[in-house]
Order: structure tokens, then sequence, then C-alpha cells
């Protein structure tokens, strides 16, 4: 298994003068998602400004921006574009499913096995994303709190944020500022030491989230590889063993334990001797003594998106049964996550039991997840929006950058193409937007393999540049 790797936005050091020249308005789309915009991808004629999912706080009061028609470019041809895709479905390899839409209208424009479900692998989590952002609202923020224990001692009760984190954060990473374990310690430290108390047990309550720590379908592998944690709901800095680091780093065997033995550590810095206690649960109405918030669950999920996390996407899943008031368990998830999206008019094509697509037994059709990157892009959808801002570039950033969309036929693609990937052994697949030649908007997906034979994701890029390309 080769699960998909965060990477970070690549210095562009070569001349690319149409791709490089879309992403201007990218970068403004990316600012005014508040605006419903629906044009996702920039015109061809603006300056080079590498685009930049973290900035998406600034809207801009002024400006004379105006949201795009997304009527005034004609739809393609689909026998033209159907002729154009062919040409690359038809070479010799693991088979294709594919489907293309017309992201305004909807209307079907190419399928191949369009409703044959597939291992989706990570693009998943673009179903698992839509789903939390209509369910939760794209404010929502996830909650670690501390409490006095019923022996007067102190309960850590985790809340499901995976980005909690026990680290100094840097400025200029890209990345949202997340909630600080320290912060929670020094907070649960003043409550402490103004009560008179400067010493302590420390308790934890993960009782959050129910069922297996792991999922159905997963490998083995996954976890001593550190593709994810074990699914818990008190996790510090995703369970990786040395902090915040390369996404396929070790993690460790019991996240909540880890998570109490370190705020223990922060407490002492902070004047209160604590020690690690054992597993517990708050009581209702507990003195609370202090809280911190993860970021709003739309940076969350572009964080996802652009990275392919794993460990967030899951949690993600679960924030979504709670609210439904499901069991916060990968059965509860993948139910939540399926009702959600049938109440937005999805109501065939998938089938889930996880939310980050490491699971095998994920499968999910074509039409499913063009209708899904349809639907989050629409201008009357704009609680959805962070599904596409957060999908990578193609030839910038996160899963898609170089050297994805630097080969001759998929350079034309490159600043044109959102999209979310999928890598599993033996699958790939990219579902997303692409903005043709005319300045239509398509949502499309392409899923290849069989879980048995190794795929060219290089494939999946050409069909997206057709796409692009065509002025059909």
């Amino acid at each position: 298994m080769s699960a998909e790797l965060g990477r970070g936005v690549p210095v562009v050091t070569r001349a690319r003068t149409l791709a490089v020249g879309t992403l201007a308005l990218l970068n403004v789309f990316a600012v005014v998602a508040a605006l419903a915009v629906v044009k996702l991808t920039p015109a061809r004629h603006l300056s080079p400004q590498p685009p930049s999912v973290a900035a998406h706080d600034a809207v801009p009061t002024s400006g004379g921006l105006k949201a795009a028609d997304p009527l005034a470019a004609r739809s393609p041809s689909p026998s033209t574009l159907a002729a154009r895709l062919s040409a690359v479905l038809n070479q010799p390899g693991p088979r294709i499913n594919a489907a293309v839409i017309d992201a305004a209208t909807r209307q079907p424009l190419f399928a191949q096995r369009a409703d044959r479900a597939a291992t989706p692998a990570s693009t998943t989590k673009l179903a698992t994303s839509v789903a939390a952002l209509a369910a939760l609202g794209p404010q929502h923020r996830i909650t670690t709190r501390t409490v006095r224990g019923a022996d007067g001692g102190v309960v850590l009760v985790g809340g499901g944020d995976t980005t909690l984190t026990a680290q100094p954060q840097k400025p200029g990473t890209g990345r949202p500022t997340y909630a600080s374990l320290a912060d929670l310690a020094k907070q649960t430290a003043g409550a402490l030491t103004r009560a008179g108390v400067r010493q302590v047990r420390v308790d934890y309550d993960a009782s959050a989230y129910q069922g297996s720590r792991v999922a159905p379908g997963w490998k083995r592998n996954y976890i001593p590889d550190g593709e994810v944690a074990p699914m818990t709901a008190l996790t510090v800095d995703e369970g990786r063993v040395g902090g915040p680091g390369a996404h396929a780093q070790p993690r460790v065997p019991d996240p909540p334990v880890a998570a109490v033995q370190t705020f223990a550590r922060l407490l002492k810095r902070f004047g209160v001797s604590a020690k690690a206690g054992r597993r517990a649960t708050a009581a209702a109405g507990a003195q609370k003594l202090g809280a911190v918030q993860s970021p709003p669950i739309s940076a969350l999920i572009e964080h996802a998106m652009t990275e392919s996390d794993n460990d967030v996407a899951e949690a993600m899943a679960r924030q979504v049964a709670m609210k439904k008031g499901l069991p916060a368990s990968f059965e509860g998830g993948a139910r939540a996550v399926r009702e959600t999206l049938a109440g937005l008019g999805i109501t065939d094509g998938v089938d889930v039991s996880d939310g980050s697509g490491l699971s095998t037994r994920n499968r999910i059709t074509p039409l499913a997840l063009a209708r899904i990157a349809a639907l989050a892009a629409s201008p009357q959808r704009p609680d959805l929006r962070a599904a596409i801002t957060g999908m990578p570039v193609a030839g910038f950033t996160g899963t898609l950058s170089p050297p994805r969309y630097t080969t001759p036929g998929s350079t034309g693609g490159a600043g044109v193409i959102r999209a979310k990937t999928g890598t599993l052994s033996g699958v790939n697949t990219l579902a997303g937007l692409a903005t043709d030649a005319d300045g239509r908007l398509l949502a499309f997906a392409f899923m290849a393999g069989d879980g048995k034979t190794s795929v060219d994701p290089g494939k999946l890029d050409q069909l997206a540049t057709i796409l692009a390309g065509c002025g059909c």
C-alpha cells in the first residue's frame, strides 16, 4: 500500500506562462469564497501568483470583483469530449471508470462505467468533507477541556481534535493555528493554583468516541507505518511519536495515555505537580478548569484535502456522527456521511467504511464523486466551499505538486485544475474541477485500478488536462 503523503507548496522554477497565469484568480477565489464566486479556476491572462490555502481569512471589502456567470460560456459538446478522452482511455493498462458533468447544470457530458462503484482511496475525503461542512457548518470548532474529577483531581476530556498540539507553533507554515495543549495546561494550572491546589492527578476521558480504533478494511501496516493513528477522541499531534513532522511518522500505540502523560508534564511547567492517572468519565456539570478549541472545520478540511490528512478526515466523519446523534464510531461515521449526502441529493453511489479512504472496502461511483464536487462548487452552497478551496492545485500544491502536471501530456492542466487525489496499492483516483478553454466549469472523476496491478496516475492527469484544454 502506498498512502498519499502531504507536501508543501513548491517553488516553481520553470516558466509556464499559460498555466502560471491562471493562478492569480485562484488566489482571489480562495479569498472571496464567502462571496460565492463560482469561477473556481482562473482567467488565463493574469500575472502569476502561487495559490495559498492559508490566506482565506482576509476578505476584501473593495476591488469591484463580481461573481462570474456560470452559464456565460458554452458547455462542451459531449461527442467531441468523448473523442478526445477516448484517445487516452483506450490506451493499454488498467481500465478507468470516468464521469464528467457540467458543474452548473449537473448535466452529464461523458460517462464510462460512471455508475460502477470503485475503490475511491483518498477521494473519499471529498465525500467526508462535504458531509462535515453541510452537517456542522464551516465555523464549527472542536473543544478539548479539563474539569475537576470526582476525587478532586483533574480530568482531561477529549472532543476529537486530532490536531491538538503540544508543540510551539511557527508562523508562516501555511497551516492553521491549532489548539494548544500547553495553553490548556496553563489555564488549568491557573485555576488549580487559585483554588490552592499544588499537586494533582490527571485522569483522561476519551469516551466521546466508541467502537474499534481501527476501521474495517485497514491494512495492518497502516498504524505501524504512520499512515494514521488509532482513532480516539483524545489525541495530541495526531499521535505522532516525535510530534508534528513527516506524514508517515510512527504513531503511539495508545494516544489518550500519551496525551495525558504529556499534559501532566506541562502542568508541572506551570507550577502544579501532576502525575498521569487512569481512564475516567467526566461527570456532567463538573467544574470547568480550562478549554481550547480547534480552528474552524473549514480550515481543518482545507488542510485535510490539500495534504490528504487521514487523521483529520476520520475526525470529521465522527463529528458528523455526533451531530446526528449516531455513535461516534467507524460505523456511525460512515452512516452519518451517507445520510448527510443523501440529504444533499447524493442518494446513490456512496458506500464507505471510513472517512479517510484508507479502507479497501470503500466503494464510490465516479458519477457520485463528480456530483459532490459540483455541489461543493455551487454558488448556492458557499458553506461547502472549503472542500474545493482545499483541493490541491495541479502542478503547484499538496498531492498534485510536481512531478504531477509536468509531463508533455499534462502541463496544460497546471493551475487550471483543482482535484483530490487517491492512492492505494493498485488504485489511483482523481476527482475535482477544471475550467475548459471556453471558461466552462466541469466536474469530473477518474478512477483506475483493481488493487492488483500498478496504475499510472499520469493518465488521470492527462484526462483532466484534456478537459482543461477543451474548446469544444
